[in-house]
């Protein structure tokens, strides 16, 4: 045998004894054909029952789904909010929590209706001739269609809930339970009968909610027209004419008076048309403030004569200008203080149509002037009217264009002294037709906001000033509060996220009039109530309501027939009485959803009142307040704990989507493209709280966010394969950088509950895309690959202590990673988990994971971290001139040594790191072991191994 060394080694490929990480879990995710079958999967495991069952007797979380309306198929703004829904019960759930889910919908009222109209329409028949449950069970088809069309596209979304039993607004029970929740409204004395001016719209000849509304801007034509002054206390001005101020041209013929301020100060001028030098000048009367905005519209020349208050004014008599027509129009119209009388604009003298607005209702109804009626469901003026009747629709622009009939026979009347189609405004329009409304005085059915409940009404209320306030409830010792302040008490019991919400829904509340609750349409839950036709006085008889509601819950809103009145009255006669047509506003219906989904026993896992409701900011005005309402004058608070609002999507650029504008953006297609965990992580990742955006650049961002987090669970299952039990190692154990890293996941698990807690779910995500690329794949996972890889035999019969730490801590970081984003990446995670325990059931099953708390020395480790940033941005230089060719080549020298020289070149990937002067970077002289690459002092030659590597393989 030679005495030469053996070199054979030297070449060796190592290879084959490293730890190479193996899992078939894809790096491609190929989410739109793996999401349906697992989704496929949960529905026929009954998923959703496993977790009920699970949960069972655990602390409960109640959340009460506002309900989407049942027309159409999903946009972003669903998908939006029904992941946020999804991610609060499944967050909720997560903590160990029973947080049942029932999805619902709003199936009533004007939008379905609108479409059988249209598709009579196409036909050419006339709605009004099809029998009305013939009509009505056309509308039930069309919106149960929607119904199941919306649940599987929300199921596909990876939305969870009882979606085999969810709430309809039109099932027979449902409009029972929202009949009798009308009649404790009628029975308390709340509700009443009455003329007021209300959103009209001609279009679709119904009333409409404020919720039912949207502005938009608009160009309208506005005219200063002249009132005669026919008697004052003032003898200058006999003769001179009011001047009033409009941009609704067909009010002027229902004008019954003129409003002033006492407060203003006015003046008599002349004006001179600047037209003709020749036209005589005529007086007239105008607030001082706005003389100049008036010259400026009536193009002339105004000198003031006389100056005096406004209060002087009282007494004041005009005649219309077309009192030539004589009845209706010869009338004398007052003058009438009012406090609502500004000078922001107009000429301080405002018209009066108690018809046609709500300050003039009130002004003129307080000084015994009725509204006429003369504009009828359609938008036209009466036929019999003396001026203008049956002629043009008063939403018709070219109707009060300055060329158009009115402003036409004004100026023939010599009353009209200026027109212009010029003033740009924002109007309201019915968000469902886009036409104008109007302000049209008709009786209606109301609840009454400022009327004083019974106390026994209001059990819920005093309880809570009690507590609240130390018994503060003089003022209200012999009567109940009113509706209003009810639910003002209601909103300051109640959290709300953002906080400004609060602001939004307590000034609404605090400025609405009472709550309009009939509509004239066919669609809807029946106002059904009997009026008596001698007194005009409403039927409260509770065993007549109880029949009403029996035969409701049996045959739906049918029941509610001419034919059935005897039964319901009983021994009344029913010629005597009066049977309301008209249907409930269907505000009202989604507002009693708490009743018959919290309180009615038919999902047992309920309970009221709901510790949060989750809508957009719009429902402010909309379901938040319609449920506030319906509570507070039923039980006396609200049927929440907590209101949680988002903000709208724009497009990318900020833009408001819209159909004409061809930049919306379909959740199905975003979901056949790229998958709904990507949407998902798209709507829990965006400020949700704001309005916010939607884009393909955008979109492309959540996708690599969403790549980076695939690949952290794909090293994690590499990296842990085969890991077993008897594997893992104790804590105190574990060097430092493990026991940072479990400090680390322990203060991000504080950080996670907190922003549970808050419901700020785009911190939750944010912080859980964070730490897996910051902290793990960037730091934790780069530094100890070569731990991972190379302290362990070929045959996995030997691994070093450190090793066992590591794969110990991603053990506690797989179980906690997998189940915090669970709420997140529905789909994905169950892939996930279901690679690493193939017979290990649902992810969705398991808790919040239980993280060790363990202390590390933050601040230290924020130095060592900051220190490894800037070696890693010093050797990069080198590595583009190609003087090293990895950070292994490299040899430091750093100011301070704040671990030992080989803590630090571990925590750094470098060859060796020393103390010096500065912080320097130069290539070792250091060969590279065979096997782990490292460059070391102790390998004499490329190819020999470390002493590590030779302790490894010798094992």
């Amino acid at each position: 045998m030679s005495d030469a060394p053996d070199t054979t080694d030297l070449k060796r490929d190592y290879r084959p004894t490293v730890f190479l990480p193996k899992t078939d879990f894809p790096m491609k995710a190929g989410l739109p054909q793996k999401e349906p079958v697992i989704a496929a999967r949960w529905k026929e495991e009954g998923l959703y029952g496993q977790v009920r069952k699970a949960r069972a007797g655990r602390e409960k979380f109640i959340f009460h789904d506002g309900p989407p309306y049942a027309n159409g198929d999903i946009h972003i703004g669903h998908a939006l909010n029904k992941t946020l829904k999804d991610m609060v019960v499944r967050t909720q759930t997560l903590l160990g929590k029973d947080a049942p889910y029932v999805p619902g919908w709003d199936c009533h009222g004007l939008p379905i209706e609108w479409k059988i109209e249209e598709q009579y329409r196409k036909k050419k028949l006339n709605k009004d001739e099809v029998p009305p449950k013939e009509f009505r069970a056309e509308c039930r088809a069309y919106a149960q269609h929607w119904v199941d069309v919306q649940s599987e596209q929300f199921q596909r979304l990876g939305i969870t809930g009882d979606w085999d039993k969810p709430y309809l607004t039109m099932d027979f029970q449902a409009e029972a339970t929202i009949v009798s929740e009308l009649y404790k409204f009628a029975e308390s004395g709340q509700l009443y009968r009455g003329a007021k001016p209300i959103m009209w719209s001609p279009v679709e000849k119904t009333a409409l909610a404020e919720a039912e509304i949207e502005y938009e801007d608009i160009v309208s034509t506005q005219i200063d027209v002249a009132f005669e002054i026919v008697e004052t206390p003032i003898p200058e001005l006999i003769g001179a004419h009011a001047v009033v101020w409009t941009t609704t041209p067909w009010t002027i013929p229902v004008n019954q008076g003129i409003a002033y301020s006492p407060e203003v100060e006015y003046v008599l001028a002349e004006f001179q048309s600047g037209m003709s030098d020749a036209e005589p000048r005529q007086k007239i009367l105008v607030a001082k403030s706005l003389l100049e905005q008036v010259e400026d519209r009536l193009i002339g020349s105004i000198t003031q004569v006389r100056r005096f208050g406004g209060s002087e004014l009282a007494g004041t008599i005009v005649r219309h200008p077309m009192h030539k027509l004589g009845g209706f129009f010869a009338r004398p119209r007052p003058f009438l203080a009012g406090d609502f009388v500004t000078t922001d604009q107009g000429t301080g003298l405002v018209h009066m149509a108690p018809d046609h607005g709500e300050d003039d209702f009130e002004l003129c109804k307080a000084n015994g002037i009725d509204p006429v009626f003369a504009v009828d469901a359609g938008g036209f003026y009466r036929p019999d009217w003396l001026w203008l009747g049956g002629q043009g629709s008063v939403i018709n622009n070219k109707f009060n264009a300055p060329d158009g009939p009115i402003c036409s026979d004004l100026r023939e009347a010599g009353a009209l002294l200026a027109a212009s189609a010029d003033f740009r405004h924002s109007y309201p329009h019915s968000w469902r037709s886009k036409a104008k409304v109007i302000y049209r005085c008709t009786p209606q059915w109301f609840v009454a906001m400022d009327k004083a409940l019974p106390r026994d009404h209001c059990a819920h209320f005093f309880q809570s000033r009690w507590e609240n306030e130390g018994g503060a409830v003089a003022p209200f010792a012999k009567t109940g509060p009113t509706l209003r302040q009810l639910g003002l008490n209601a909103i300051s019991a109640t959290r709300f996220v953002p906080e400004k919400g609060e602001n939004r829904i307590r000034s609404m509340v605090e400025g609405r009039p009472d709550w309009v609750l009939s509509r004239q349409r066919a669609w809807g839950v029946p106002i059904a109530l009997f009026v008596e036709r001698k007194t005009g006085e409403l039927l409260v008889d509770e065993l007549v309501n109880a029949r009403i509601v029996e035969a409701i819950a049996k045959q739906g809103v049918d029941a509610w027939d001419p034919e059935n009145a005897a039964h319901f009255l009983g021994n009344r006669n029913p010629d005597d009485y009066e049977m309301v047509t008209d249907i409930l506003d269907v505000w009202f219906d989604s507002g009693c959803t708490h009743v018959f989904v919290l309180e009615s026993g038919r999902w047992p896992d309920q309970r009221w009142p709901a510790d949060l409701y989750l809508e957009g900011s719009d429902q402010h005005r909309g379901w938040f307040q319609s449920s506030l309402l319906e509570s507070c004058g039923t039980r006396g608070r609200a049927p929440f704990n907590a209101v949680l609002t988002h903000g709208f999507t724009m497009d990318a650029k900020g833009m408001k989507m819209s159909k004409s504008l061809g930049n919306t953006i379909s959740p199905l297609d975003l979901m056949k493209e790229h998958g709904a965990d990507i949407l998902r992580l798209w709507a829990l990742s965006v400020d949700f709280t704001e309005d916010h955006r939607i884009g393909k650049e955008i979109l492309g961002g959540v996708a690599d966010q969403y790549r980076k987090l695939r690949n952290t669970f794909r090293y994690l299952l590499g990296a842990l394969a085969d890991f077993g039990e008897e594997e893992k190692l104790g804590v105190e154990a574990m060097p430092e950088l493990e026991r940072y890293m479990l400090h680390l996941t322990a203060e991000l698990d504080e950080k996670l509950r907190q922003a549970v807690n808050d419901f700020d779910f785009n911190s939750y995500t944010r912080l859980l895309s964070d730490f897996a690329n910051n902290d793990l794949s960037a730091f934790y996972f780069d530094i100890r690959k070569d731990i991972l890889y190379c302290e362990v035999n070929a045959e996995g019969g030997f691994q070093t202590d450190k090793r066992r730490a590591y794969r110990t801590v991603l053990d506690v970081m797989f179980n906690a990673l997998v189940r915090w984003l669970s709420p997140v990446l529905v789909f994905t995670t169950e892939e996930v988990w279901g690679t690493r325990h193939p017979d290990g059931g649902s992810v969705h099953l398991l808790e919040w994971p239980d993280v060790p708390s363990v202390p590390a020395d933050d601040g230290r480790w924020a130095k060592l971290r900051e220190l490894r940033a800037q070696v890693t941005e010093t050797i990069e230089p080198l590595r583009r001139e190609k003087i090293v060719g990895s950070s292994l080549e490299a040899a430091v020298t750093v100011p301070e040594l704040l671990a030992t020289p080989a803590e630090l070149a571990e925590l750094f990937i470098v060859s060796s790191v020393k103390q010096g002067d500065a912080l320097t970077v130069s290539k070792t002289g250091n060969h590279k072991c065979g096997r782990c690459w490292r460059f070391l002092p102790e390998v004499s030659d490329d190819g020999e191994l470390c002493a590590r590597c030779e302790d490894v393989l010798n094992a």
